[in-house]
Protein backbone atom coordinates (compact mmCIF):
# COMPACT_ATOMS: atom_id res chain seq x y z
CA UNK A 1 0.00 0.00 0.00
CA UNK A 2 1.11 3.28 -1.06
CA UNK A 3 0.43 6.27 1.47
CA UNK A 4 -0.07 9.81 0.43
CA UNK A 5 2.06 12.46 1.34
CA UNK A 6 -0.50 14.89 2.21
CA UNK A 7 -4.22 14.83 1.94
CA UNK A 8 -6.92 17.60 2.84
CA UNK A 9 -7.40 18.17 6.32
CA UNK A 10 -10.18 16.07 7.95
CA UNK A 11 -13.53 17.10 9.06
CA UNK A 12 -12.68 14.83 12.27
CA UNK A 13 -9.12 16.23 13.21
CA UNK A 14 -8.93 18.80 15.72
CA UNK A 15 -8.76 22.48 14.68
CA UNK A 16 -6.43 24.68 16.75
CA UNK A 17 -8.83 27.51 15.65
CA UNK A 18 -11.39 25.81 17.61
CA UNK A 19 -9.35 25.01 20.84
CA UNK A 20 -11.00 24.90 23.75
CA UNK A 21 -8.34 26.84 25.01
CA UNK A 22 -5.87 27.07 28.23
CA UNK A 23 -6.57 26.77 31.88
CA UNK A 24 -5.06 30.49 32.08
CA UNK A 25 -5.83 32.59 28.88
CA UNK A 26 -3.06 34.15 26.91
CA UNK A 27 -3.18 36.52 24.23
CA UNK A 28 -2.30 34.46 20.75
CA UNK A 29 0.58 34.04 18.79
CA UNK A 30 0.87 36.12 15.96
CA UNK A 31 2.79 33.31 14.07
CA UNK A 32 2.14 30.46 15.52
CA UNK A 33 -1.33 28.21 16.02
CA UNK A 34 -1.97 27.14 19.62
CA UNK A 35 -1.26 23.53 19.28
CA UNK A 36 2.64 24.86 17.38
CA UNK A 37 3.11 26.64 20.61
CA UNK A 38 2.36 23.80 22.91
CA UNK A 39 5.09 21.93 21.05
CA UNK A 40 7.22 24.70 21.45
CA UNK A 41 6.52 24.90 24.86
CA UNK A 42 7.34 21.32 25.61
CA UNK A 43 10.12 21.81 23.75
CA UNK A 44 12.04 24.65 25.65
CA UNK A 45 10.71 22.60 29.05
CA UNK A 46 13.38 21.31 31.46
CA UNK A 47 11.71 18.19 31.78
CA UNK A 48 11.89 17.90 28.18
CA UNK A 49 16.02 18.49 28.04
CA UNK A 50 16.25 15.29 30.54
CA UNK A 51 14.83 12.64 28.98
CA UNK A 52 18.72 13.31 27.07
CA UNK A 53 19.80 11.43 29.85
CA UNK A 54 16.80 8.79 31.03
CA UNK A 55 17.04 5.43 30.39
CA UNK A 56 14.76 3.42 27.85
CA UNK A 57 16.20 0.17 28.77
CA UNK A 58 19.40 0.20 29.40
CA UNK A 59 21.30 2.66 31.42
CA UNK A 60 23.61 4.78 29.91
CA UNK A 61 26.82 3.31 30.46
CA UNK A 62 25.65 0.86 27.79
CA UNK A 63 27.28 3.00 25.10
CA UNK A 64 25.96 6.13 23.09
CA UNK A 65 24.22 3.76 20.64
CA UNK A 66 21.25 2.93 22.73
CA UNK A 67 17.99 4.34 22.81
CA UNK A 68 17.43 7.28 25.52
CA UNK A 69 13.73 8.77 26.28
CA UNK A 70 14.47 11.95 24.16
CA UNK A 71 15.79 10.05 21.22
CA UNK A 72 12.77 7.45 21.74
CA UNK A 73 10.20 10.56 21.54
CA UNK A 74 11.91 12.28 18.93
CA UNK A 75 11.23 8.73 16.97
CA UNK A 76 7.76 8.79 18.45
CA UNK A 77 7.17 12.61 17.15
CA UNK A 78 8.60 11.32 13.75
CA UNK A 79 5.80 8.53 13.23
CA UNK A 80 3.01 10.72 14.76
CA UNK A 81 3.43 13.23 12.14
CA UNK A 82 3.47 10.49 9.48
CA UNK A 83 0.57 8.63 10.42
CA UNK A 84 -1.32 12.29 11.05
CA UNK A 85 -0.45 13.68 7.66
CA UNK A 86 -1.47 10.14 5.77
CA UNK A 87 -4.92 10.51 7.87
CA UNK A 88 -5.61 14.23 7.14
CA UNK A 89 -5.30 14.72 10.97
CA UNK A 90 -3.38 17.96 12.86
CA UNK A 91 0.01 17.29 13.01
CA UNK A 92 0.94 19.30 15.39
CA UNK A 93 -0.84 18.22 17.82
CA UNK A 94 -0.02 14.49 17.31
CA UNK A 95 3.20 16.11 17.75
CA UNK A 96 2.60 18.00 21.04
CA UNK A 97 1.12 14.61 22.27
CA UNK A 98 4.12 12.58 21.18
CA UNK A 99 6.50 15.16 22.60
CA UNK A 100 4.96 14.96 25.85
CA UNK A 101 3.77 10.96 26.35
CA UNK A 102 7.22 10.57 28.28
CA UNK A 103 7.68 13.57 29.96
CA UNK A 104 6.69 11.63 33.65
CA UNK A 105 9.40 9.17 33.64
CA UNK A 106 11.21 8.46 36.44
CA UNK A 107 15.68 7.78 36.16
CA UNK A 108 16.22 3.87 35.50
CA UNK A 109 12.71 3.60 33.19
CA UNK A 110 10.32 0.93 34.38
CA UNK A 111 12.47 0.23 37.41
CA UNK A 112 13.10 3.41 38.94
CA UNK A 113 9.12 4.09 38.42
CA UNK A 114 8.08 0.64 40.19
CA UNK A 115 10.76 1.93 42.57
CA UNK A 116 9.18 4.82 42.93
CA UNK A 117 5.65 3.75 43.43
CA UNK A 118 6.24 1.37 46.21
CA UNK A 119 7.85 4.29 47.80
CA UNK A 120 4.66 6.56 47.64
CA UNK A 121 2.26 3.48 47.66
CA UNK A 122 0.34 4.84 50.81
CA UNK A 123 0.39 8.21 49.58
CA UNK A 124 -1.20 7.99 45.83
CA UNK A 125 0.87 5.71 44.20
CA UNK A 126 3.65 7.09 41.39
CA UNK A 127 1.97 6.73 37.71
CA UNK A 128 4.17 7.96 35.16
CA UNK A 129 1.21 10.15 32.77
CA UNK A 130 -0.03 11.39 35.94
CA UNK A 131 3.90 12.76 37.07
CA UNK A 132 3.76 13.81 33.56
CA UNK A 133 0.83 15.78 33.94
CA UNK A 134 2.06 17.28 37.15
CA UNK A 135 4.70 18.46 35.42
CA UNK A 136 2.83 20.59 32.67
CA UNK A 137 0.36 21.60 34.99
CA UNK A 138 1.96 22.59 38.07
CA UNK A 139 6.02 21.47 38.71
CA UNK A 140 7.72 23.65 35.21
CA UNK A 141 8.21 27.21 37.08
CA UNK A 142 9.05 28.88 34.38
CA UNK A 143 6.79 31.23 32.98
CA UNK A 144 5.84 34.90 35.37
CA UNK A 145 1.93 34.06 34.90
CA UNK A 146 0.96 30.54 36.10
CA UNK A 147 2.63 27.36 37.09
CA UNK A 148 3.23 24.48 34.17
CA UNK A 149 3.19 25.24 30.71
CA UNK A 150 0.02 25.81 30.62
CA UNK A 151 -1.19 23.79 27.60
CA UNK A 152 -4.19 23.57 25.67
CA UNK A 153 -7.26 21.47 27.03
CA UNK A 154 -6.74 18.95 23.71
CA UNK A 155 -2.77 18.68 24.42
CA UNK A 156 -3.42 17.68 28.14
CA UNK A 157 -6.32 15.36 27.19
CA UNK A 158 -3.50 13.51 24.75
CA UNK A 159 -1.72 13.20 27.38
CA UNK A 160 -3.79 11.91 30.41
CA UNK A 161 -6.03 9.50 27.79
CA UNK A 162 -3.82 8.72 24.81
CA UNK A 163 -4.03 5.16 25.92
CA UNK A 164 -7.42 5.53 26.35
CA UNK A 165 -10.28 6.29 28.60
CA UNK A 166 -9.66 6.40 32.55
CA UNK A 167 -13.44 5.73 33.62
CA UNK A 168 -16.49 4.43 31.91
CA UNK A 169 -19.75 6.71 31.56
CA UNK A 170 -20.65 6.25 35.52
CA UNK A 171 -17.07 7.34 36.63
CA UNK A 172 -15.98 3.85 37.46
CA UNK A 173 -12.36 3.31 36.63
CA UNK A 174 -11.56 1.32 33.51
CA UNK A 175 -9.20 -2.51 33.46
CA UNK A 176 -6.16 -0.50 33.85
CA UNK A 177 -7.08 1.79 36.83
CA UNK A 178 -9.52 -0.97 38.14
CA UNK A 179 -7.89 -1.94 41.22
CA UNK A 180 -6.26 1.21 42.29
CA UNK A 181 -8.53 4.21 40.78
CA UNK A 182 -7.44 6.59 38.75
CA UNK A 183 -4.20 8.50 39.63
CA UNK A 184 -5.10 10.89 42.33
CA UNK A 185 -3.52 13.88 40.26
CA UNK A 186 -5.28 13.14 37.13
CA UNK A 187 -8.23 12.98 39.48
CA UNK A 188 -8.23 16.27 41.50
CA UNK A 189 -6.60 18.21 38.37
CA UNK A 190 -9.82 17.19 36.27
CA UNK A 191 -12.25 18.37 38.90
CA UNK A 192 -10.49 21.66 38.26
CA UNK A 193 -9.76 21.55 34.66
CA UNK A 194 -12.03 18.96 32.98
CA UNK A 195 -10.38 16.68 30.70
CA UNK A 196 -13.38 14.70 30.36
CA UNK A 197 -11.85 11.41 31.39
CA UNK A 198 -14.56 9.02 30.30
CA UNK A 199 -13.74 9.42 26.78
CA UNK A 200 -11.15 8.58 24.27
CA UNK A 201 -8.97 11.65 23.24
CA UNK A 202 -8.98 12.89 20.05
CA UNK A 203 -7.63 10.83 17.03
CA UNK A 204 -4.13 13.00 17.08
CA UNK A 205 -3.46 11.75 20.39
CA UNK A 206 -4.16 7.94 19.27
CA UNK A 207 -1.78 8.37 16.84
CA UNK A 208 0.77 8.94 19.22
CA UNK A 209 0.15 6.28 21.27
CA UNK A 210 0.22 3.56 18.60
CA UNK A 211 3.22 5.39 17.38
CA UNK A 212 4.85 4.75 20.79
CA UNK A 213 4.28 1.26 20.30
CA UNK A 214 5.45 1.20 17.10
CA UNK A 215 8.75 3.01 17.94
CA UNK A 216 9.29 0.41 20.99
CA UNK A 217 8.74 -2.50 18.76
CA UNK A 218 11.47 -1.17 16.04
CA UNK A 219 14.04 0.09 18.64
CA UNK A 220 13.77 -2.51 20.93
CA UNK A 221 14.58 -4.56 18.56
CA UNK A 222 17.49 -2.75 17.10
CA UNK A 223 18.91 -1.73 20.94
CA UNK A 224 18.32 -5.82 21.58
CA UNK A 225 20.40 -7.07 18.94
CA UNK A 226 23.60 -4.47 19.46
CA UNK A 227 23.68 -5.94 23.10
CA UNK A 228 23.90 -9.19 21.78
CA UNK A 229 20.92 -10.02 24.18
CA UNK A 230 19.77 -12.15 20.83
CA UNK A 231 20.51 -13.24 17.48
CA UNK A 232 18.77 -12.29 14.18
CA UNK A 233 18.44 -15.99 14.05
CA UNK A 234 16.40 -15.88 16.76
CA UNK A 235 14.26 -13.27 16.31
CA UNK A 236 13.50 -14.30 12.49
CA UNK A 237 11.18 -16.88 14.07
CA UNK A 238 8.38 -14.18 14.76
CA UNK A 239 6.32 -14.67 11.63
CA UNK A 240 6.35 -10.89 10.14
CA UNK A 241 9.99 -10.58 11.28
CA UNK A 242 11.20 -13.50 9.17
CA UNK A 243 9.09 -12.26 6.46
CA UNK A 244 10.73 -8.99 6.49
CA UNK A 245 14.32 -10.97 6.77
CA UNK A 246 13.74 -12.95 3.84
CA UNK A 247 12.49 -9.92 1.33
CA UNK A 248 15.23 -7.89 2.45
CA UNK A 249 17.84 -10.93 1.77
CA UNK A 250 16.32 -11.52 -1.78
CA UNK A 251 16.62 -8.15 -2.38
CA UNK A 252 19.85 -7.67 -1.40
CA UNK A 253 21.52 -10.66 -0.98
CA UNK A 254 24.82 -10.71 1.20
CA UNK A 255 23.99 -7.58 2.78
CA UNK A 256 26.15 -7.19 5.76
CA UNK A 257 24.90 -7.65 9.28
CA UNK A 258 24.47 -4.00 10.66
CA UNK A 259 22.69 -2.97 7.23
CA UNK A 260 20.49 -6.06 7.17
CA UNK A 261 19.32 -4.69 10.76
CA UNK A 262 18.66 -1.27 9.90
CA UNK A 263 16.66 -2.67 6.74
CA UNK A 264 14.71 -4.88 9.10
CA UNK A 265 14.08 -1.70 11.31
CA UNK A 266 13.03 0.17 8.62
CA UNK A 267 10.67 -1.81 7.11
CA UNK A 268 9.02 -3.14 9.93
CA UNK A 269 8.00 0.28 11.11
CA UNK A 270 6.68 1.07 7.51
CA UNK A 271 5.11 -1.71 7.48
CA UNK A 272 3.51 -1.23 10.72
CA UNK A 273 2.47 2.49 9.42
CA UNK A 274 0.82 1.53 7.01
CA UNK A 275 -1.23 -1.29 8.25
CA UNK A 276 -2.64 1.58 11.07
CA UNK A 277 -3.01 4.04 8.09
CA UNK A 278 -5.27 1.60 6.37
CA UNK A 279 -7.13 0.07 9.57
CA UNK A 280 -8.04 3.70 10.98
CA UNK A 281 -8.91 5.00 7.19
CA UNK A 282 -11.53 1.74 7.47
CA UNK A 283 -12.22 2.34 10.96
CA UNK A 284 -12.92 6.29 10.50
CA UNK A 285 -14.85 5.69 7.40
CA UNK A 286 -17.12 3.37 9.03
CA UNK A 287 -17.66 5.91 11.97
CA UNK A 288 -17.87 8.83 9.24
CA UNK A 289 -17.31 10.96 12.47
CA UNK A 290 -18.52 14.96 11.84
CA UNK A 291 -15.95 16.90 13.74
CA UNK A 292 -13.53 15.59 16.81
CA UNK A 293 -15.90 15.43 19.33
CA UNK A 294 -17.46 12.52 17.85
CA UNK A 295 -13.61 10.85 17.54
CA UNK A 296 -13.94 11.14 21.53
CA UNK A 297 -17.40 9.84 22.16
CA UNK A 298 -16.75 6.66 19.51
CA UNK A 299 -17.39 3.54 21.02
CA UNK A 300 -13.77 1.74 20.08
CA UNK A 301 -10.45 4.22 18.93
CA UNK A 302 -10.42 4.78 15.81
CA UNK A 303 -7.03 4.35 15.48
CA UNK A 304 -5.55 1.14 15.37
CA UNK A 305 -3.67 -1.64 13.89
CA UNK A 306 -5.41 -4.24 11.32
CA UNK A 307 -6.17 -7.63 13.09
CA UNK A 308 -2.83 -9.22 11.42
CA UNK A 309 -0.82 -6.34 12.51
CA UNK A 310 -1.98 -6.11 15.97
CA UNK A 311 -1.32 -10.60 16.52
CA UNK A 312 2.20 -9.12 14.69
CA UNK A 313 2.74 -6.70 17.38
CA UNK A 314 1.82 -9.01 20.23
CA UNK A 315 4.35 -11.46 18.94
CA UNK A 316 7.38 -9.48 18.89
CA UNK A 317 6.64 -8.12 22.58
CA UNK A 318 6.19 -12.01 23.22
CA UNK A 319 9.58 -12.41 21.78
CA UNK A 320 11.28 -9.17 23.38
CA UNK A 321 9.50 -9.63 27.34
CA UNK A 322 11.73 -12.79 27.90
CA UNK A 323 14.50 -12.53 25.91
CA UNK A 324 15.45 -8.51 26.29
CA UNK A 325 13.06 -6.76 29.22
CA UNK A 326 13.62 -9.85 31.50
CA UNK A 327 16.95 -10.59 30.55
CA UNK A 328 19.36 -11.41 33.62
CA UNK A 329 21.72 -8.78 32.22
CA UNK A 330 18.79 -5.99 32.20
CA UNK A 331 16.91 -7.66 35.40
CA UNK A 332 20.41 -7.65 37.24
CA UNK A 333 21.18 -3.71 36.03
CA UNK A 334 16.93 -2.58 36.69
CA UNK A 335 17.39 -4.67 40.06
CA UNK A 336 20.00 -2.07 41.65
CA UNK A 337 18.94 0.82 40.11
CA UNK A 338 15.44 -0.07 42.03
CA UNK A 339 17.80 -0.33 45.23
CA UNK A 340 19.15 3.53 43.82
CA UNK A 341 15.57 5.17 44.40
CA UNK A 342 14.52 2.85 47.22
CA UNK A 343 17.47 4.62 49.00
CA UNK A 344 17.51 8.17 47.89
CA UNK A 345 13.63 8.36 48.96
CA UNK A 346 14.80 6.92 52.37
CA UNK A 347 16.85 8.99 52.81
CA UNK A 348 15.49 12.36 52.35
CA UNK A 349 12.86 11.30 53.73
CA UNK A 350 15.02 10.91 57.12
CA UNK A 351 17.12 14.37 56.15
CA UNK A 352 14.61 16.37 54.53
CA UNK A 353 17.20 19.28 55.02
CA UNK A 354 19.56 17.45 51.84
CA UNK A 355 17.12 18.34 49.57
CA UNK A 356 17.60 21.42 47.42
CA UNK A 357 16.33 24.72 48.78
CA UNK A 358 13.57 25.01 45.94
CA UNK A 359 12.58 21.46 47.16
CA UNK A 360 12.67 21.57 50.81
CA UNK A 361 10.82 25.04 51.03
CA UNK A 362 7.91 24.89 53.08
CA UNK A 363 8.10 20.84 53.57
CA UNK A 364 7.81 21.20 57.58
CA UNK A 365 4.52 22.53 56.98
CA UNK A 366 3.18 20.15 54.71
CA UNK A 367 1.46 16.76 55.86
CA UNK A 368 3.27 13.20 55.82
CA UNK A 369 1.68 12.86 52.53
CA UNK A 370 2.78 16.33 50.80
CA UNK A 371 6.27 15.85 52.06
CA UNK A 372 6.24 12.09 50.45
CA UNK A 373 4.74 13.20 46.88
CA UNK A 374 7.51 16.67 46.83
CA UNK A 375 10.57 13.96 47.75
CA UNK A 376 8.73 11.54 44.97
CA UNK A 377 8.60 14.52 42.77
CA UNK A 378 12.12 15.37 43.03
CA UNK A 379 13.34 12.41 42.52
CA UNK A 380 11.69 11.41 39.73
CA UNK A 381 12.99 14.63 37.69
CA UNK A 382 16.03 13.03 38.54
CA UNK A 383 18.49 12.09 35.33
CA UNK A 384 20.05 8.93 35.94
CA UNK A 385 23.22 9.87 36.08
CA UNK A 386 22.39 12.40 38.94
CA UNK A 387 20.59 9.72 40.68
CA UNK A 388 23.89 8.34 40.90
CA UNK A 389 25.56 10.77 41.94
CA UNK A 390 23.51 11.99 44.54
CA UNK A 391 23.22 8.04 45.90
CA UNK A 392 27.33 8.27 45.75
CA UNK A 393 27.03 12.01 48.17
CA UNK A 394 25.48 10.00 50.75
CA UNK A 395 26.12 6.51 50.64
CA UNK A 396 29.33 4.75 51.40
CA UNK A 397 28.66 2.24 48.54
CA UNK A 398 26.58 2.71 44.83
CA UNK A 399 25.90 0.05 42.33
CA UNK A 400 27.48 0.97 38.87
CA UNK A 401 24.58 -0.54 37.06
CA UNK A 402 26.62 -2.19 34.47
Amino acid sequence: MAIATSIARAPYAADPALSRGRRFPEVPSASRNDFRRDCDRIIHSAAFRRLAHKTQVFVYHEGDHYRTRLTHTLEVVQIARSLARALGLDEDLAEAAALAHDLGHSPFGHAGERALDACVRDYGGFDHNAQALRIVTDLERRYAGFDGLNLTWETLEGLVKHNGPLTDARGQPTARYAERGVPAPIAAYARIHDLEIATFASAEAQVAAIADDIAYDAHDIDDGLRADLFTLPDIAAVPLIGDILRETDAAWPGLDPARRVHELVRRLITRMIEEVSAESARRLAALAPRNAAEVRHAQAPVIAFSPAMEQSDKAIKGFLYPRMYRHDRVMRVMGDAEAVVRDLFAHFTAKPADLPDEWGEGLERMGESGRARRIADFIAGMTDRYALAEHARYFKTTPELR
